[in-house]
């Protein structure tokens, strides 16, 4: 079964001007052409269309992917090469994942914070220490404001 460009962006949540954009940067050799001219998908390219936006949607950068692409096109042979592209790939995305990690420490921190029944007291606290630091570095206080 083939589909067309349309029935493929309804299937992936692409849009049609992403699916043309990838294919204008060598992200989707896979995909022939019908005898009219238009894009033909099948269901293992959509399969390789799955493995791509995974890879867009975990940071990878679109040069990485189309090297990925065209080592997918060269057959078993580039399996090494894969794979120390992956593994690259997926170093980054577990940092990515650590500093996200730590991020929501602060957050949640905050919202334990303002969920205290003494949020005004400790809020307040905060303000009065960041203003007398402000005032002890000879340093404007942009908190007057709030008066």
């Amino acid at each position: 079964m083939t589909y067309t460009i349309k029935q493929v962006a309804e299937k992936t949540h692409l849009s049609i001007y992403t699916l043309r954009f990838y294919d204008k940067q060598g992200l989707l050799p896979f995909v022939s052409r019908d005898q009219s001219g238009y894009r033909a998908f099948t269901d293992g390219d959509l399969l390789l269309l799955h493995t791509l936006s995974c890879l867009k949607d975990t940071g990878m950068k679109i040069s990485d992917i189309r090297q990925y692409m065209t080592l997918v096109m060269q057959g078993p042979s580039s399996i090494p090469q894969r794979q120390q592209l992956l593994r690259t790939h997926r170093d980054a995305v577990l940092a990515q994942q650590r500093a996200i990690a730590r991020n929501l420490q602060e957050v949640d921190r905050k919202l334990s914070l303002y969920d205290s029944p003494m949020a005004t007291d400790l809020v307040g606290l905060e303000l009065a220490a960041a203003r007398k630091e402000k005032t002890a570095n000879g340093l404007p206080d942009p908190f007057s404001k709030l008066r």
